[in-house]
């Protein structure tokens, strides 16, 4: 079964949407469609004025979704139908259902049966709304998300997890790279700074409680030479992350700790690279961070394996991108200190670190708008590296063993500092809805593998509330708990 067989659907000769929709269950149980109910466009003047101003207004955001009213209970669907169309886990059913009758600004009301239970969704998905989907039934066993792309006329289902606490739900033997992960690029950057500077929309905190668990952090050591002293600037190349005073490490971990004890499932990838301007060293760097903050009995994991989520709940993986003192390349018998990212290629499209356990996808020199396509297919064929592998269950023996199994980083983000057209909000607002597109639609195509997407790493994600890309991300480890089950009972 391919993630999506068939023809492309075709587009109607009036509107910009496919002619019929496409439905996709992306959960590792079946679902059967039962009824859909239509009802007329909302003529409500401010959704209109919204509408009509929204790219105009919202130039600089990454919404996937565009302004709709909401179906009350007091609307009367004009149309309805009762259905039984039968969708097996992971598969997809172009279905012969109109997407519009009258007109395609038509919303829709879709009823799902799962093992019994009812649910229901609208699309197109209104903004104020999220995209998890309304259970008809007291106390459900099954959470469901649902997404929706406008264009294509197409609604994905995913498994919705509690986003503040989805690795709970995956056993321990997991292997952490096996693991489909959201991860923001330049992770803190969310305060007032410069456009250039800025590439997030929400905290770390909030990015935590909606199921980030990679961060991406760059800082500047501020007494390098002062053995003493732990201080570590927050930066984004050689600026500051923020125009109302220094931001810092410790702080930051502060939260990360705070979150972790509420939420013991949970893990952490933290990668470290040293930016910023001043008279500082890799070996420095490594100093105040094994002596401050990631010592021996810390919940740093510093082991260069890459762990199993048993091993690491509760705990922060350090993916290191510099360079270690002499005598923390002794540690773990000769092994080094972190997962070493050293050596990192720049502005790769495709790249093994030579560590052997990260293979990168981090081109970021988009030096027009025309080239951001070009970023777009990079980041697709990366996902498609990470979703054709099959990982091991269980705990492996060394460090060497895990290179067969390494962590896919995919950077969604790219900027130009010189170009308005391309600064980070600008590409996450391509990016972020090209890639809910792909997943929704095209990601997977092997029965035999896992369809992970690897770590994919954003730039302002969560604006308004909007997490579908997250969402998307998480959904994924659906098919991989459904083999993880299967592996359990044949043993």
């Amino acid at each position: 079964m391919g993630c999506y067989p068939g023809p492309w659907p075709k587009r109607s000769r009036t509107t910009m949407v496919a002619e019929h929709l496409t439905l996709r269950n992306l959960t590792s149980t079946p679902i059967t469609l039962k009824r859909i109910e239509r009802f007329h466009p909302h003529h409500d003047h401010n959704i209109q004025h919204m509408a009509r101003n929204f790219t105009r207004v919202f130039t600089n955001v990454t919404r996937t979704r565009a302004p709709v009213a909401a179906i009350t209970d007091d609307n009367e669907p004009f149309v309805h139908e009762d259905l039984d169309i039968h969708i097996e886990p992971f598969q997809t059913i172009h279905t012969e259902l109109r997407t519009f009758i009258d007109s395609d600004k038509e919303r829709v009301r879709w009823f799902f049966e799962v093992e019994g239970e009812r649910h229901q969704v609208q699309t197109p998905v209104p903004t104020s709304e999220s995209a998890t989907m309304k259970a008809l039934c007291d106390e459900p066993r099954f959470k469901l998300t649902g997404i929706y792309v406008t264009p294509e006329s197409h609604l994905s289902i995913y498994s919705s997890a509690n986003l503040n606490a989805w690795m709970g739900e995956l056993k321990d033997d997991t292997l952490l790279s096996s693991l489909s992960i959201p991860g923001t690029h330049n992770s803190p950057t969310c305060h007032v700074a410069p456009p250039s500077v800025r590439c997030q929309a929400v905290s770390p905190r909030e990015q935590l409680e909606n199921g980030v668990r990679f961060f991406d952090i760059r800082v500047q050591p501020q007494y390098p030479e002062d053995a003493d002293k732990d201080e570590l600037a927050l930066v984004h190349s050689v600026f500051p992350i923020s125009l109302t005073g220094s931001k810092y490490f410790r702080d930051l971990m502060r939260e990360v700790n705070e979150f972790l004890d509420q939420n013991p499932s949970e893990t952490l990838i933290i990668s470290l690279k040293r930016e910023g301007p001043g008279e500082h060293t890799d070996q420095q760097l490594s100093r105040i961070l094994s002596d401050h903050y990631a010592r021996p009995d810390s919940r740093w994991y510093t082991n260069p394996k890459i762990p199993t989520l048993g091993e690491v709940r509760g705990k922060v993986v350090l993916i290191r991108r510099f360079d270690i003192l002499d005598h923390l390349k002794d540690i773990h018998g000769g092994a080094g200190w972190g997962i070493c990212a050293s050596g990192w290629a720049d502005n790769c499209s495709n790249a093994t670190c030579p560590s052997g356990q990260l293979c990168i996808q981090d081109f970021y020199e988009v030096l027009e708008t025309e080239n951001i396509g070009e970023k777009i297919k990079y980041v697709q064929e990366h996902c498609f590296r990470a979703a054709e592998t099959c990982y091991p269950f269980g705990v492996l023996p060394d460090h060497e063993a895990t290179k067969a199994h390494p962590f896919y980083i995919n950077f969604l983000s790219a900027s130009n500092f010189w170009k308005l057209g391309t600064w980070p909000e600008k590409i996450a607002g391509k990016l972020n809805p090209a890639a809910v597109d792909y997943l929704c639609r095209k990601h997977g195509e092997k029965d035999d593998c896992d369809w992970s997407t690897g770590i994919l790493v954003t730039d302002w994600v969560g604006l308004d509330g909007d997490w579908d890309l997250v969402r998307c991300i998480v959904g994924m480890n659906a098919r991989l708990k459904l083999r993880q089950d299967r592996h359990e009972g044949d043993n």
